[in-house]
């Protein structure tokens, strides 16, 4: 068994590439692991900034210096948060608050139609436990519309760190963005000299990691528009807020679309009922939701979705537990990296059964 172990570790790590590939991986992983808090600020520059670079590269290819197409893209990128948080998410905050304070209403409503139920079907539904599920559920409810109570007021706690952010992480982008040759140069004094697979990995992920990003941040905007449009024509209660979470929802590949139905379909029960009104919100909703599957999705990461649906549920499962909600927005592009290395490793076939095109 040893000499199967040692045969394996020389097979693998005979290759000082691989050698540093594997430290560089491990030291990576460590220091966002254990100071992800600390740097929070540099690592949400250095993402944003690395999705920028495109548009600073198209302005200089239309004769701008860096400095000035650096400087440019900032800006609009400010103005455009600037829109987001004072524009939209206001709005958004406080048809949260509204829904959570509806839901006792909702509550009720509910366990008057479940009291019916015995009347309506007696020889179908238990009385005894239609009370049972019901006092349940509302239990369960109140206690969830309290931590989101709770939530957002710890929320509005934190928003000396929120404008810190506001003020440092733009700053941050800008010198990235002017500053990136440099910075360069000077990141790769640290690395040590055998980094041919380290390069290669990079070359292999880099154009489909950056197309998955950019993608999906137009993803989320174009879905959260079409379903606001659809939700306000409609008329349901808290249009803007289902809209972003339906927008939101598409970060979590085949999931989503089941968990944010449920909130949909909830809130237009309870507002229309089982009625005209609540049959045609349902298509229309069903309507977006087929062709964003079956042409807007195919669209957007025809080139860059090529894993597995396993591996893809895999990479949010495992990513999303360890760091959160960043983790389920960085699963594919993690996954990809998973498979980059796995393809590049000395001795490792080049079509890996579980990670590769499907």
């Amino acid at each position: 068994m040893l000499d199967v172990l040692l045969n394996w570790y020389r097979r693998r790590f005979s290759d000082p590439n691989a050698v540093t590939l594997f430290w560089l991986l491990v030291g990576s992983f460590t220091v966002i692991y254990f100071y992800g808090g600390i740097l929070a600020p540099v690592l949400a520059a250095l993402v944003i900034a690395y999705l920028l670079e495109w548009f600073v590269q198209r302005l200089m290819h239309m004769g701008l210096g860096r400095r000035l197409a650096s400087t440019l893209v900032v800006l609009l990128f400010i103005g455009l948060m600037l829109l987001i948080g004072f524009g939209i998410l206001p709005t958004v905050f406080r048809q949260g608050m509204t829904l959570v304070k509806d839901v006792p209403n909702m509550l009720s409503h509910a366990a008057d139609y479940l009291k019916k139920l015995p009347q309506m079907y007696p020889g179908l539904v238990d009385a005894s436990l239609v009370d049972s599920i019901s006092g349940l559920i509302q239990d369960r409810l109140l206690t969830g519309s309290g931590i989101l109570v709770s939530f957002s007021f710890a929320s509005l706690m934190n928003l000396a760190v929120v404008l810190v952010y506001m003020v440092l992480v733009p700053l941050l982008i800008f010198f990235m963005l002017k500053d990136k040759d440099s910075l360069l140069v000077m990141t790769k004094r640290f690395l040590p000299y055998n980094r041919q697979l380290v390069n290669q990995v990079w070359k292999e992920m880099n154009t489909q990691i950056a197309n998955y990003i950019r993608g999906k941040v137009i993803h989320i905007l174009i879905v959260s528009a079409v379903n606001f449009i659809v939700f306000a024509v409609m008329g349901i209660n808290f249009a803007l807020l289902l809209g972003i979470s339906v927008g939101i929802s598409v970060l979590i590949p085949y999931i989503g679309a089941v968990a944010v139905t449920i909130p949909v379909t909830v809130v237009a029960l309870f507002q229309w009922g089982i009625s005209p009104d609540f049959a045609y919100l349902m298509l229309a909703y069903a309507i977006v939701q087929t062709l964003d599957a079956n042409l807007l999705t195919p669209l957007l990461f025809s080139e860059t979705m090529n894993l597995h649906p396993i591996a893809i549920i895999l990479a949010v499962l495992v990513f999303g537990g360890i760091w959160g909600f960043w983790g389920v927005f960085f699963a594919i592009p993690l996954a990809t990296l998973v498979k980059a290395v796995v393809n590049s490793w000395p001795g490792s076939t080049r079509q890996d059964p579980m990670i590769g095109s499907y």
